[in-house]
């Protein structure tokens, strides 16, 4: 079997609600300012709505990031209610999250994530999968101006049920990483959406103070739970906490309502591990992959479960990651 029929092979056991389908096509209705239309949107075609207004960063981290801006007062969280379903992965996730040994990153040093990663790509009405390796060195003190990445650029793929566009085929395969260039500024972004080190290191240890956290912000609607799904993703994507913030983190996310358990999965590595997910309003149910036995976390994957809101046959992988190392070091490459 081929690497495309084994990426779209995969099936979901979780239904769509049908209220979520009148949802998304409300809300895409009433969205009239479209994203930059030669961006790549990690995750966006299908993936979610107010991503949108983050393309920046979801492009140079490879997650939608919600920005927020003039919203009224602040609301408190829902109801802290754990599922059994939840809990079933991302307590034993919190469990793990110190038997591992930490990394003690000092300023002045680099956090250095090691990649690899399928999204969803669109141009002028194109769509296709874009595949890449990279590996981003990131300032410890929380600066991405001084970040740089270096990728490999792999095979492009097609989209389910969709031909490889002419746009795709520019995207041949390197078989090497490219030259070191500088990452993207995303500082500009609210503080609260940070991942680097120094803010990271600084978020509560505690269950309900890192709840609070997920939902800083988030309108009052019938996206809150997603959005707050998809914080967890940005605190896990190129970002390293420590134990102590990483086992609230899951706990904490433990919390959201609307989080299963996805029995077997599979990252951008082909790792097969054990999933928390959710399904999103845009019929694709967002998982974060775990190893079975120590819990470590291994990447991301966006399975298809409605066809028509994504546009691709049910159990479609649309969008998956990998991490495959983090570590410290105290320079990065040059960049001429």
């Amino acid at each position: 079997m081929d690497e495309l029929a084994q990426i779209n092979d995969f099936r979901s056991e979780v239904p769509v609600q049908e209220d979520l389908r009148a949802e998304a096509e409300r809300l895409m209705a009433a969205m009239s300012a479209p994203a930059r239309p030669d961006a790549r949107r990690p995750g966006f075609h299908r993936l979610g709505l107010r991503a949108a207004l983050a393309g920046g960063l979801a492009a140079a981290v490879g997650v939608a990031v919600f920005v927020v801006q003039n919203q009224p007062a602040p609301t408190p969280p829902p109801p802290m209610i754990r599922t059994v379903a939840a809990v079933e992965v991302l307590t034993r996730a919190a469990e793990h999250a110190g038997s591992r040994p930490e990394l003690h990153p000092r300023p002045g040093q680099f956090l250095v994530y090691e990649s690899q990663s399928m999204d969803t790509s669109e141009v002028n009405g194109e769509i296709w999968l874009s595949r890449s390796k990279r590996t981003i060195w990131l300032p410890v003190e929380g600066s991405a101006v001084g970040g740089v990445v270096q990728e490999e650029v792999l095979a492009p793929l097609p989209y389910p049920g969709h031909t490889l566009p002419p746009a795709a085929r520019k995207e041949a395969p390197t078989g090497r990483p490219g030259r070191p260039d500088r990452a993207a500024d995303f500082d500009d972004r609210a503080g609260f959406l940070r991942n680097d080190y120094a803010y990271v290191s600084k978020l509560p240890t505690d269950t309900e103070g890192m709840r609070r956290h997920l939902y800083t912000q988030v309108p009052d609607d019938r996206l809150r739970n997603y959005e707050a799904w998809n914080r967890v993703g940005g605190l896990l994507t190129e970002s390293y906490l420590p134990a102590a913030q990483r086992a609230a983190l899951f706990r904490a996310a433990a919390t959201i309502p609307g989080v299963v358990t996805v029995q077997k999965a599979q990252d951008a590595a082909g790792r097969e591990g054990i999933a928390a997910a959710m399904v999103s309003p845009m019929g694709v149910r967002e998982e974060y992959i775990f190893d079975r036995k120590t819990y470590d976390y291994l990447g991301r994957r966006g399975v298809v479960v409605d066809a028509k809101l994504a546009d691709a046959r049910v159990g479609s992988v649309v969008s998956s990651s990998a991490q495959l190392r983090v570590s410290v070091a105290d320079d990065a490459p040059n960049v001429e």
